[in-house]
Parts: structure tokens; sequence; C-alpha cells
């Protein structure tokens, strides 16, 4: 029998999460899992209480898990999930995050801090835990 302390499982451990308002950028489609094509992506704030997709050097607010019909959408806001790194992104264990774009400059995904860059360390949140797959980063929301 396999120990299941040698199987790391991380998403899905201590989720929170919070219903918002979507912007422009999120788009609802009944046909797709979770109501749209953009489950997934991050998100941050672009208004009040209303998130849309991350944009470069954007606060993160979490990650998007479904969208309805009724323009309120629900994030992931806390514990482990999985986010794409935007276009060659750089990706260290145990640095914050924050927006980025992919390489046809759509939002939704993320980078680490760049800490030169003033404006982004009172942005930067979040925790890259393990950044070995592009496509599905492990980030500790917190």
């Amino acid at each position: 029998m396999t120990d299941p302390r040698a199987i790391t499982m991380l998403p899905g451990v201590q989720e929170d999460f919070a219903t918002f308002e979507y912007d422009g950028s999120i788009l609802y489609n009944v046909t797709l899992p979770g109501g749209s094509a953009q489950i997934g992506l991050a998100v941050s704030l672009t208004g009040n209480a209303t998130v849309g997709l991350t944009t470069d050097g954007s606060q993160v607010e979490g990650v998007l898990v479904k969208v309805a019909d009724d323009g309120f959408c629900t994030v992931q806001n806390l514990g482990f999930c999985v986010m794409p790194a935007g276009n060659a992104a750089s990706l260290t264990i145990g640095k914050r995050i924050v927006g980025a774009v992919n390489a046809s400059s759509a939002g939704g995904y993320i980078r680490e801090v760049n800490t030169a860059t003033a404006a982004e360390l009172g942005r930067c949140a979040h925790t890259i835990v393990d950044p070995s797959t592009a496509t599905a980063v492990v980030v500790e929301l917190d």
C-alpha cells in the first residue's frame, strides 16, 4: 500500500471562496464547465466588489472557479490552487505573485513579482509553491 504521506496534493487544502460581480473581461457561456472558458484563470479587483482577468503587474485576488449568468462569479481567494503562468514568466518557489498576460496579451495569468519595480511590491500577494508546470503553477493564496 502506498504511504499517503508520500503523495503531495496541495490544491484543495484550506480553500475559501468569495462571490464578486465580474467585468467584461470574463465571459459567461452556459455550455462550458463552470460557465466560462476562463475558469482557472487569475482575477484581480477591477472595481467595487468586481473582478476581471489579471493584467500585467496587477494584484491577484484569486482564481476564477465559477461564472453565473446573473453577472456574479465565485473566486477562490484562500488556500492552495493552480494558476497558469504568463508569457515567459519568471517563477521561483517562495516568491510573491502579480498578474501577467499570455503570448496573445490576454489576461488571467501570473508571474513572480519584479522586486525592482516599486509599484509591484505594493500589489504582490500570495506565494509560489510549485512552479514546475507553467500551465499549472501551485500557489498558496493567503
